[in-house]
């Protein structure tokens, strides 16, 4: 093997090359081959599956998986939730980070060591569930949508991913549009946030991620089912999978697509195809983002 300047690579490097890669590939194929799996299970013969015999591909492809676990009451509900948390939440928690970020790099802001200070300092502080329980139920955010939304709108770590990231760009830009008059709002708006794209949409990633799988707020301060939350109610029914298999059973037992074992609801199949569920919507928009992603995290990481 030469490279193009005619300079040849010795017989140890390349045997640590092959190394390399192959390490690299055993790692990589180790992280995607359990979602593949859980994948090809799904469409896959449930008496097949249950048996663990479907390893590395599908066998008997069907998708009626897909069609009873939309058939369970409430899903639909849930998913507006859920789907409602994540966008208003995401939006919420990326343009307060944005505007607190900026904000925390201006010298002339009253008392900005001590807010910036005060906020990050939440970060290594937790009372725990009991206080944090009853101070939500103090501010009467129990069978509330609010709960979903007001507490994640602060977010200290990603505070710091901002105000990094807006110390790393040229300051010449805030001065030349200060001495051309703008105020903190048009400098913000107009100066800051199209420069910030990168690190905004790696917020807006987490932020989103947080938001979709997030359940335990539900499980402790929700007890109305409207306004339960898509992972709560899969959370449930995984842990409840045998119940619900026998319950799509029977809703189906007069179907001819039931009719098979190959079709038939068993716990693993169930298990299975809510994961992919739960999953998918994350999996969908990620790539919109990974663009962003990776320079906007190592810029906003690392100062200078």
């Amino acid at each position: 093997m030469e490279k193009k300047t005619g300079f040849r690579l010795s017989a140890t490097d390349k045997f640590i090359s092959v190394v390399i890669y192959t390490l690299f590939s055993l790692f990589a194929f180790a992280c995607v081959y359990p979602f593949y799996s859980i994948i090809i299970n799904t469409i896959s013969a449930n008496d097949i599956s249950a048996k663990g015999d479907v390893v590395f591909l599908p066998k008997h492809i069907h998708f009626q998986n897909y069609v009873d676990v939309f058939k369970i009451p409430g899903l639909g509900t849930a998913a507006m939730v859920s789907l409602g948390r994540t966008v208003i939440g995401t939006s919420l928690t990326v343009g307060a980070s944005a505007f607190l970020g900026f904000m925390f790099t201006q010298e002339d802001m009253w008392g900005r060591k001590f807010w910036y200070r005060f906020t990050i300092i939440t970060m290594f502080f937790n009372a725990g569930i009991i206080p944090w329980y009853l101070t939500m139920r103090s501010l009467h955010l129990t069978n509330n949508f609010l709960a979903y939304i007001l507490p994640t709108i602060v977010a200290p770590f990603f505070i710091i991913l901002v105000k990094t990231f807006v110390e790393s760009t040229p300051k010449e830009l805030q001065h030349a549009a200060s001495i051309d008059g703008a105020g903190i709002m048009t400098l913000f708006f107009r100066i800051i946030l199209p420069i910030s794209k990168p690190i905004l949409a790696t917020v807006a990633i987490f932020a989103a991620v947080d938001q979709w799988n997030s359940f335990q707020d539900t499980l402790l301060l929700v007890t109305e089912s409207k306004l339960y939350s898509l992972q709560f109610i899969l959370y449930n029914y995984i842990n409840q999978a045998s119940s619900l298999s026998t319950m799509v059973n029977l809703q189906n037992a007069g179907s001819t697509a039931m009719a098979s074992l190959a079709t038939k609801q068993t716990t693993t199949s169930i298990r299975m195809t809510v994961t992919i569920i739960v999953v998918a919507p994350i999996l969908l928009i990620y790539p919109i983002f990974q663009r962003f992603f990776v320079k906007g995290i190592m810029i906003g990481a690392v100062k200078g």
